[in-house]
């Protein structure tokens, strides 16, 4: 999508697409990190943070995940809490209802050689807890656009039995030139799983820029769709979850780690947060 400092107009541009999406048959439709807003402005972003019980982005996308009867992985909202502001993704079931929540753990610091200069901890908390989500077909691993550069996180989530990783994201457009394809791969094939990844593209107020082509991959590295330009956009693929069992088979590293930890003592399960739909 092609966010703006509107939620009305956010709203409005997410609820065609999913209509798009639902019209394609899709079960689950997941939409880039600042699907209610995005500037370039921190401050302002954060002034517009709101209670989940009063976020019209979060009620509008729950009556539509009613309407469709899909499930809808929301990228991330800016939700203010006790104080503090997160940056908080979220897994809607068809019947409306909230299974899962993460907040953003690493959050984005770069200065980039146009000038760009990013400090998300200036008004975002991070979060402290990652988030299994289940669903019908598969077990999400729930992160936010930086934490694709830890991939520590992601071999948490395939440790604990993610099939499926989503990357909301909205990436600058250096960076996104630089490390968005390669990185989202390495994701998937490290960890044998399929990897979803809905951008933000095109300008947003402000002048911010964002670098788009939303993917899915596959848990053999391969890109299975990818938005083409910069025009709000609905991609989608047809997944059977078995590939992964069948990836992890042919390159099973993840066995082969746990047989080195259980030799050497030094891997431990982490801990982790699950959510059932």
């Amino acid at each position: 999508m092609n966010g703006t400092d509107s939620p009305p107009q956010n709203i409005s541009q997410v609820l065609a697409l999913l209509k798009i999406a639902a019209d394609q048959g899709a079960n689950l439709a997941i939409t880039p990190e600042n699907t209610n807003f995005i500037s370039n402005n921190p401050v302002a972003s954060a002034e517009n943070a709101v209670t989940e019980n009063n976020s019209s982005t979060l009620a509008k996308l729950a009556e539509a995940a009613t309407l469709h009867k899909i499930y809808i992985l929301i990228g991330s909202i800016l939700i203010r809490e006790e104080n503090k502001v997160y940056n908080r993704s979220f897994l809607v079931n068809p019947q409306g209802e909230i299974t899962a929540r993460y907040n953003k753990i690493h959050l984005f610091h770069a200065t980039l050689p146009n000038g760009e200069n990013y400090r998300e901890s200036d008004t975002i908390t991070p979060g402290t807890n990652t988030t299994l989500a289940e669903t019908p077909w598969a077990n999400v691993g729930m992160s936010v656009c930086y934490d694709l550069r830890f991939p520590q996180l992601y071999r948490n989530y395939a440790r604990n039995g993610a099939d499926w990783l989503a990357v909301p994201s909205a990436f600058t457009v250096p960076t996104g030139r630089a490390h968005w394809h390669v990185l989202l791969r390495a994701r998937a094939i490290e960890n044998g799983c399929f990897v979803f990844a809905p951008a933000q593209t095109g300008t947003h107020p402000g002048g911010r820029k964002t670098f788009g082509h939303s993917l899915i991959v596959n848990p053999w590295g391969e890109i299975i769709a990818e938005a083409d330009d910069n025009t709000p956009q609905c991609i989608t693929a047809d997944i059977n979850t078995a590939a992964v069992q069948h990836a992890r088979r042919r390159i099973p590293s993840l066995n082969d780690e746990a047989k080195a930890g259980a030799v050497n003592g030094s891997l431990s399960p982490p801990d982790i947060s699950r959510a059932t739909a």
